[in-house]
């Protein structure tokens, strides 16, 4: 059965590769050099340091945003199997979901075959569910589909003894502190979250509780709302339907940032 527990006793990963799109890319968090952060780029820092010698440890990125789930196993499994890393995360499928007229179920069925071909050639495969989408303007039209694909996940995981990194539970990053100004990726703290519930998975001891709550904030009017609607809108939204109608991806001319499994 898939293992979640947060009182897992924790191995020690001495290499780790994660495999996805702009979410395990880190879109939303970005660094100082205009690369991007990131969850799993955090998570790696936390798995590191479980080591005795910390410097030993390898980390590979090869999550591309934009990526289609299909996209994501042709370019991205065959060489996380190549690497042979003790830890592989896998998230992948929710560029598919959230387009029109796709099947969670269909998704699915890609997704288990990938996790079967990935569990047969690395150590140990964490896979990761959707989030709630419940307060999340467009998507939480969309949360039906995504719940149904989470459920897939879940099954997958368990018939193949995978960890999962469940989103769907994680209250803390249904704030909207956790998302960044687009509403589509995580903020800087929403990333830290994540990571920080990833390393509770594995067992790995954490520094702070990932579902702590959030400081409260000043009530907002109804006025402040429908400008910051119109802000994202305009900013965000508007160019994002306008890829889809060109056809066009985030993610076209843009290569992994870690292809290959390198110290931190």
């Amino acid at each position: 059965m898939a293992d979640d527990s947060r009182s897992r006793d924790s191995d020690a990963f001495g290499s780790y590769a994660a495999i996805g799109d702009s979410f395990t890319e880190g879109v939303g968090d970005p660094a100082p050099d205009g690369a991007y952060i990131g969850w799993a780029d955090r998570f790696a820092v936390l798995l590191a340091d479980q080591l005795p010698e910390p410097d030993a440890f390898r980390y590979a990125n090869l999550a591309v945003r934009g990526r289609l789930l299909d996209q994501i196993v042709e370019e991205q499994v065959p060489r996380a199997k190549e690497l042979a890393p003790d830890l592989v995360t896998f998230c992948a499928g929710g560029n598919d979901i959230i387009r029109p007229g796709s099947d969670p179920d269909d998704v699915a069925e890609r997704f288990e075959r990938a996790v079967a071909d990935l569990a047969s050639s690395v150590g140990t495969v964490m896979v990761t569910t959707g989030f709630d989408t419940r307060g999340v303007p467009v998507l939480k039209h969309l949360r039906g589909k995504i719940a149904t694909y989470t459920a897939h996940v879940r099954s997958v995981a368990d018939r193949y003894g995978c960890p999962v990194l469940d989103l769907w539970s994680l209250k803390s990053v249904q704030d909207r502190r956790a998302w960044d100004g687009d509403r589509l990726h995580l903020s800087p703290e929403g990333h830290t979250r994540v990571a920080l519930r990833a390393a509770q998975v594995l067992g790995v001891p954490v520094p702070t509780e990932p579902d702590q709550p959030w400081p409260p904030l000043p009530p907002r009017g109804a006025l402040e709302v429908t400008r910051d609607d119109i802000h994202w809108a305009r900013e965000h939204l508007v160019p994002w339907i306008g890829r889809r109608l060109r056809g066009e991806s985030s993610g076209d001319h843009v290569t992994a940032k870690r292809p290959d499994l390198m110290p931190l």
